[in-house]
């Protein structure tokens, strides 16, 4: 199985931020935009992860959540990976509360149930909005985004999510845990 863990945003967020990039939708040759349903600001990505595994992972993923408060965040800034010039990926950043210490939970939590994970990358928050196959300019497209400011937001649960690979990236959702209410301790 291909193992993520993520943030998922509530639906009137994601109303805005759908609304804010309509316009630009399907304008750019080559670059496509995945299906709302799959938007998400991933916290940990495992890989392929072996069934036996599971139990163990979802308990140490729930130890890890817990442990955590939840977050104050919103959207703010467009940018590009690699770079808005020759980019592949199309991206909102997220600002607020921190969550590299989550998300440093959660991936410890991953290793020690033997989960594999072949992103050692250091984390950015972000939601991926659309890809491209070949480098790609993408300087105009950030720029004419760069005035939207989202509306904050409070994530409040983390979701272990199963990535189905194939035409249509699919998503389903195995376990969810609550992070502390904010403000405590």
């Amino acid at each position: 199985m291909r193992l993520f863990a993520a943030l998922v945003p509530p639906d009137e967020v994601l109303d805005e931020l759908e609304l804010a990039i309509a316009p630009h939708v399907g304008q750019v040759p080559g670059l496509r935009w995945p299906a709302r349903d799959t938007w998400h600001i991933t916290l940990g990505f495992f890989g392929e992860v072996a069934e036996r595994t599971l139990p163990e992972l979802e308990t140490r993923l729930a130890r890890a959540v817990h442990r955590h408060q939840a977050l104050d965040l919103a959207f703010a800034g467009f940018g590009a990976f690699s770079s808005p010039r020759r980019a592949r990926v199309l991206w909102v950043g997220v600002t607020g509360d921190p969550m590299t210490r989550l998300a440093d939970s959660v991936r410890a939590g991953a290793r020690r149930a033997g989960a594999a994970q072949t992103d050692g990358k250091p984390l950015r928050p972000h939601l991926t909005l659309a890809r491209a196959k070949v480098e790609t300019d993408l300087r105009p497209l950030v720029e004419s985004l760069s005035g939207f400011s989202g509306s904050p937001w409070r994530a409040e649960r983390v979701r272990l999510v199963r990535s189905r690979t194939g035409p249509q990236v699919r998503y389903e959702s195995l376990a969810e845990w609550a992070l502390a209410p904010a403000g405590r301790g």
